[in-house]
């Protein structure tokens, strides 16, 4: 049974040879990487912690360990750059309305007027400015 929410069979056909295989070269076999996606996905499509996750998708540690994992070892981005690179193949994309500019990404509260760099204090400029070269 497919919930609201999760990938489509042709979702899956797409994304599933991106993926690593399904047996690791040594351990024991992987959570079923489906599964597991759907639940990822459930997470940051509701924002809720991941000791919300339902149940169907597996155990919590499971499902955050396996996210976590790949967001180290960069196997989202390699999945974002290949679909990415498919739509564009594929006349998919039309860049003249996907862009990201500073009114869609909101900075911290605390980095609105930050100086950039390790500031020194000016008694020290102006004390090595007065002094002689060495």
């Amino acid at each position: 049974m497919m919930n609201r929410g999760d990938l489509t069979n042709a979702q899956w056909a797409r994304l599933e040879p991106l993926l690593p295989p399904q047996k690791p070269k040594t351990g024991r076999i992987n959570h079923p990487h489906r599964k597991v996606i759907n639940g990822i996905l459930w997470i940051l499509r509701t924002g809720a912690p991941w000791r919300d996750l339902p149940r169907r998708y597996g155990k919590t540690k499971t499902v955050s360990s396996r996210y976590y994992r790949w967001q180290k070892i960069g196997i989202w981005q390699r999945i974002f750059a290949e679909l990415q690179t498919q739509a564009e193949q594929g006349g998919e994309l039309d860049w003249s309305i996907h862009f990201v500019d500073s009114t869609v990404i909101r900075a911290h509260q605390h980095a609105a007027g930050a100086k950039k760099g390790i500031q020194k204090p000016k008694r020290l400029v102006a004390l090595r400015a007065a002094s002689p070269p060495s």
